[in-house]
């Protein structure tokens, strides 16, 4: 079967066509009709090995992804999926889905500046954008996504799309109540976020995700700047640090997105397709509110000291990040592109 059952098959097969029904129009935020898509014949099922870099704390928004996959295709796609660093190493994700080592990943591109000359602009840099509409309005409207898309392919990997995270804040064993403070500390940041703590002469250090409980429980490092409250309480890391220092440098604050071997997408029907990236909105949509939501409640637990950075200290954070704009642009004629995309964003916006 592919997406949608024959109608003789109907009557038998009521209730899973009704709940695949459904699953399509949320996806797709389709008001009602579902997607028109023509019966073939009965396929074996496919395996599709999926890593993220994320942990058991997220298994449950998992889960449903890879059941509404399986549940659209009429169990035609089978996708399973690995928890950090199971497989490969998070910041090697990209590369294993091009080799074809694993097929598919949702994984963060601050984790590979260096192999995807777009990887930065990607991932969200500080100044981005503001909101989740601007942010959608620069990768939708504006053509981000096809600029990122044409990148990934030449690397043999097919790019679904931008999964829009939640905050992107400090988290200390300390409290910090400006830059200063954070000199005498080593900060876990993402390349292009260490060139900016790096011009206020901020230690900085790359660790991924799987590793940050360990590193500051053990003082390797003293702080992280990975995501927000949400996160930081389901991976328990307020036991090892509590101060939330919110930066103010870009909102949504980080972007993942979810990756497919190229060779692995083509081979697959227009149908199936259709099923994962029907799969993928709807997950997409989900895993953003969750972060939110997630944050806002989470910093109400107790377990966390909220305070902001001073307003005059994230301005000059966001400044310093024009210097890794100027740095993206030249790295080829599309991420001059690129870059040209917020600037007009930022203009059309009043923000420049």
């Amino acid at each position: 079967m592919g997406c949608r059952a024959s109608d003789h098959n109907l009557n038998g097969n009521f209730l899973n066509m009704k709940r695949r029904d459904l699953i399509k129009s949320a996806a797709a935020g389709l008001a009602a009709a579902p997607l028109a898509l023509s019966a073939t014949t009965a396929k074996a099922a496919t395996s599709l090995r999926m890593q993220t870099y994320w942990g058991k704390e997220a298994n449950e928004i998992f889960d449903a992804f890879t059941d509404d996959v399986k549940t659209a295709s009429n169990d035609e796609l089978r996708i399973r999926r690995y928890t950090g660093s199971s497989l490969v190493p998070d910041a090697e994700m990209f590369q294993a889905v091009g080799k074809g080592t694993i097929d598919m990943c949702q994984g963060y591109a601050g984790y590979w500046p260096g192999q995807l000359d777009i990887a930065s602009i990607e991932a969200g840099l500080p100044g981005a954008w503001t909101n989740y509409d601007e942010a959608m309005y620069i990768m939708d409207t504006k053509g981000l996504i096809g600029l990122i898309r044409e990148a990934y392919a030449e690397h043999n990997v097919h790019y679904l799309g931008p999964i829009m995270g939640g905050p992107f804040d400090l988290l200390t064993k300390q409290p910090v109540k400006s830059l200063d403070d954070l000199k005498t500390m080593k900060i876990r940041a993402t390349p292009s976020v260490a060139k900016i703590l790096e011009q206020f002469d901020i230690p900085t250090v790359f660790l991924p995700g799987s590793e940050l409980y360990v590193g500051l429980s053990t003082g390797t490092i003293d702080g992280v700047i990975y995501a927000g409250t949400n996160e930081y309480l389901s991976m328990k890391l307020y036991e090892a640090a509590k101060y939330y220092t919110s930066l103010n440098m870009v909102s949504p604050g980080y972007t993942d997105q979810i990756l497919v071997n190229l060779e692995k997408w083509n081979s697959l029907t227009e149908e199936q397709r259709k099923c994962i990236e029907l799969g993928y909105e709807k997950h997409a949509t989900k895993m953003h509110t969750w972060m939110v939501s997630g944050s806002i409640d989470a910093s109400t637990t107790g377990h966390f000291e909220m305070s902001a950075l001073p307003a005059e200290d994230s301005a000059r954070l966001r400044k310093a990040a024009d210097v890794i704009w100027e740095e993206e642009a030249a790295k080829s004629e599309r991420n001059k592109k690129a870059i040209e995309i917020l600037r007009e964003a930022a203009k059309a916006t009043g923000r420049a």
